[in-house]
C-alpha cells in the first residue's frame, strides 16, 4: 500500500491499547499508509519487567520508574524527529504511564511515582491525534496467547480485565489531543485487507476533534 502522507493532517499520531489490543500492529499499518517516522515503545529493554509479572508488588515500583525514565527520553528525542520528518507514528502514549502507576503502586510508591512525573511531563509534546484501540477481554486474552511472549505467558484474566477497565476509564476522560476510539473487538485490520482499507479511509477522510467512533456505534 503507497504511502498518503499528504492525505492526514496530523504529523504525531499515537496509538493505544490494553496489552494485546494490537496497537504496535496498527502503528506501523499507519506509518507504512500515511508515511513518517515510526517511533516503537521499547518494553522488552526494562530489566525489571520479567520480575514483575512473577512479584508484582515487590518490582512494580522499578519496573514503573524504568518505564518512566525511558518514555521520557525518548519523547525528548520525538522534537528532533520533527524537524526531518512530515510525519511521527507512535505505538504508545506518554501520559499512558499514569494507568499503570496508579494499579501497582503502593501509596508512598505513587506519591513518589508523582513528584517525579510532574517534573518531567511538561515537557512532553501531546499528539495531534490519539487512536485508542478498544477491545474485550476475551479477544485480548487470545491475542497474547497468540504472540506467546514468555513473559506473558502467565498474565492472568483478572490482571486484563483491571488493566481494561483501567483503560476505559483513561480513555473516556482524555481530553488533551483529539481522539479516536476503534471498537476492534471483532475488526481484523491486519488480516482482511478490505476491513483495513475501510478503517484508513475513514481516519484519512476525517477531520479529528474532540472523540470519534470506529466503526460508528449504530454499526
Amino acid at each position: 500500500m503507497g504511502k498518503q502522507g499528504g492525505v492526514l493532517n496530523a504529523r504525531y499520531i499515537a496509538v493505544e491499547g490494553v496489552i494485546g489490543a494490537g496497537k504496535t500492529s496498527l502503528a506501523k499499518i499507519l506509518q507504512r499508509h500515511f508515511g513518517g517516522q515510526l517511533v516503537m515503545e521499547q518494553h522488552e529493554e526494562n530489566p525489571f519487567l520479567p520480575d514483575f509479572y512473577r512479584d508484582s508488588q515487590r518490582f512494580g515500583f522499578q519496573t514503573q520508574i524504568f518505564f518512566l525514565l525511558s518514555r521520557w527520553k525518548q519523547q525528548q528525542e520525538l522534537t528532533q524527529l520533527n524537524l526531518f520528518h512530515d510525519r511521527i507514528v507512535s505505538d504508545y502514549l506518554f501520559a499512558k504511564d499514569k494507568i499503570f502507576a496508579s494499579m501497582n503502586l503502593q501509596e508512598r510508591e505513587l506519591e513518589l511515582y508523582e513528584k517525579l512525573l510532574e517534573a518531567v511531563e511538561s515537557s512532553v509534546v501531546k499528539p495531534d491525534l490519539v487512536v485508542y484501540l478498544q477491545a474485550s477481554v476475551q479477544r485480548l486474552m487470545y491475542n497474547i496467547q497468540l504472540r506467546g511472549r514468555s513473559y506473558e505467558k502467565d498474565m492472568s484474566e483478572e490482571y486484563i480485565t483491571g488493566l481494561s477497565d483501567a483503560y476505559n476509564h483513561f480513555f473516556s476522560h482524555y481530553h488533551d489531543s483529539p481522539l479516536l476510539v476503534i471498537n476492534a473487538t471483532k475488526l481484523d485490520f491486519v488480516g482482511d485487507v478490505k476491513q483495513q482499507e475501510a478503517m484508513l479511509a475513514f481516519i484519512a477522510d476525517s477531520k479529528f476533534t474532540g472523540t470519534r467512533f470506529y466503526p460508528k456505534p449504530e454499526e
